[in-house]
């Protein structure tokens, strides 16, 4: 049975793309069978991961439309098998913005990506949502099929402010969609440590939140930057940058995590 995550702040620029797809390449590294969503227009997840979203027949649209399945709708990016870090991609591009007004008036709104990761449950470990930073129709697709949700955040004063409307969010989606629902955890991204602010609001996570603060922090690398011009996670890209090693150590913290679950 695959394990469901959203990888949701609604606060933009944190890195939840990033997290998202050197996450996915950092678990299939350590044997994981991995599918990753993109839900968000942009697609850059999906460009992120080695495939071009201008050139895919079927998206997640296609899926949440119910005009396809996951089984149909889903790719695999050739640059990552050499890296063996491979995963299956269900893309998104620009026709994804539309389907938020197309599904005003379906039946199950909410429900629409929950059914369909049925049908595909038992050929995965992981499934990997990357949301949009508004509470859309799309993210609540996300976090009403979601085990569990990833925080990715810097330590700043406003990313504080941000995870405040986020928890009240995950909250409410509980209380009304999704009894499974929770915060896995929260992971520092963007880390300097040179910084004293981030070291102090580092410290006020670890004492707010305890054991739900990862034990792995990612650095600020530029390897990790670049990567997506290359069209590959940094996990590939530079497997031997701190950024790189941190997704992957990241990745074997999230497997051990769930054992526990």
């Amino acid at each position: 049975m695959a394990k469901i995550f959203c990888v949701a702040n609604q606060k933009g620029g944190v890195g939840k793309t990033t997290t998202t797809v050197n996450l996915a390449a950092g678990l299939a590294k350590v044997g994981q069978r991995v599918l990753m969503i993109d839900l968000d227009p942009q697609g850059n997840a999906t460009m992120g991961s080695g495939v071009d979203k201008r050139k895919l027949e079927l998206t997640i649209y296609d899926v949440l439309l119910e005009s396809a399945s996951v089984a149909e709708a889903r790719a695999k990016s050739d640059k990552l098998i050499e890296g063996g870090c491979s995963y299956d991609i269900l893309g998104a591009n620009r026709e994804l913005a539309g389907a938020e007004v197309e599904m005003v008036e379906l039946e199950r709104r909410e429900k629409r990506l929950k059914l369909a990761l049925a049908a595909v449950d038992a050929e995965y470990d992981f499934v990997l949502i990357d949301c949009p930073p508004s509470l859309s129709m799309l993210t609540l697709n996300g976090l009403c099929c979601a085990h569990g949700v990833i925080v990715p955040m810097q330590c700043e004063y406003f990313a504080l402010e941000g995870l405040t409307d986020l928890v009240n969010t995950i909250k409410q989606v509980k209380a009304n969609l999704n009894d499974d629902l929770q915060i896995i955890g929260l992971l520092r991204v963007m880390f300097d440590p040179r910084i004293t602010l981030q070291q102090q609001v580092s410290e006020q996570l670890k004492a707010h939140f305890g054991d739900k603060v990862f034990n792995t922090v990612i650095p600020r690398n530029v390897r990790l930057a670049e990567a997506p011009s290359y069209g590959v996670p940094g996990v590939v890209f530079d497997p031997q940058s701190k950024g790189a090693q941190a997704f992957v150590t990241f990745a074997q913290e999230m497997v051990d995590r769930i054992k526990v679950m």
